[in-house]
């Protein structure tokens, strides 16, 4: 009669699950964050092109608030742009490598 090793380092089926679901939640929140900012940057266009429209029909007394919104618009689509940019370099950089 032969007697196996019980093998403690063998991670049981539960951990495993446990894994994949906190790589799962990982990735959901990666992507929400990314959707968020997004969002984020959209939402400062449309303020943007409300106050343009506000300043041609009159009704902005403030041109300082249409420039501001203005330049947040920019700025926020700049940056957005710059990091798309990043990641799509490092994707490719990423494909180039040889295993």
């Amino acid at each position: 009669m032969e007697i196996k090793n019980i093998d403690l380092h063998r991670p049981s089926l539960f951990e495993e699950r446990l894994e994949q679901d906190s790589i799962r939640k990982k990735e959901d929140q990666f992507s929400s964050f990314l959707t968020n900012a997004i969002e984020k940057v959209n939402e400062q266009q449309i303020i943007s092109d409300r106050y343009k429209e506000l300043l041609t029909t009159g009704d902005v007394d403030n041109l300082h608030d249409v420039t501001i919104a203005q330049e947040k618009a920019n700025i926020s689509l700049q940056l957005t742009l710059s990091i798309r940019n990043k990641v799509v370099e490092a994707y490719r950089e990423i494909m180039r490598m040889q295993i």
